[in-house]
């Protein structure tokens, strides 16, 4: 039976369906792409609340694309804004650890070289990665989230795999001859 003609999300029990439908996958969305610095949970609120506002405006059936545009909308003007704030801002270092020098700055290296590997992937591999590997989403559900096939899916990951493998494989290799020749 076709839905009425006339519905809207205006409607309380339309919109918590949406809410429901799409809340989790669009924070998830948010936190791959742009990192958790930026507080997707507020963003993805945000763009819920924007909904809200133009809920006679938006069909049911584009409410998902709204709420992507809105949410990535919100989260490319406050890196705009966080620019400037991140240029200035001063992180204090624990006063104390249990690890060496060495240690703590090989690994804030491999850190520096895993998040930039990361940044150098593709858009559309990083998120896929990351659905994957960090929330643990099967491939199937990543292709549902994203639109595409599980084919595409597989492909993403292996090869944002290979690219990540190579990168650090080269940091390691680097660390594995400076090592050797301080033996």
């Amino acid at each position: 039976m076709p839905k009425d003609i006339r519905e809207h999300i205006c409607e309380e029990k339309i919109f918590s369906g949406i809410y429901n439908k799409y809340a989790k996958n669009l924070h998830d969305f948010l936190y791959y792409k742009f990192g958790s610095h930026l507080d997707p949970n507020d963003k993805m609120q945000e763009a819920f609340i924007k909904l809200w506002e133009n809920c006679k405006n938006v069909k049911p059936s584009s409410a998902r694309s709204f709420l992507f545009k809105v949410a990535n909308n919100l989260m490319l003007n406050d890196i705009k804004h966080q620019k400037v704030v991140m240029r200035y801002k001063e992180e204090k270092p624990k006063e104390y650890t249990n690890e060496s020098p060495e240690f703590i700055l090989e690994e804030k290296q491999f850190l520096k070289k895993y998040q930039k590997a990361l940044g150098t992937l593709p858009e559309e591999q990083r998120i896929t990665f990351l659905m994957s590997k960090a929330d643990k989403k099967s491939h199937t559900e990543i292709a549902e989230i994203l639109g595409v096939t599980r084919r595409v899916v597989d492909s993403r990951v292996y090869n944002a795999s290979l690219k990540l493998k190579a990168e650090l494989e080269e940091f390691n290799n680097f660390y594995a001859k400076k090592s050797s020749k301080l033996l």
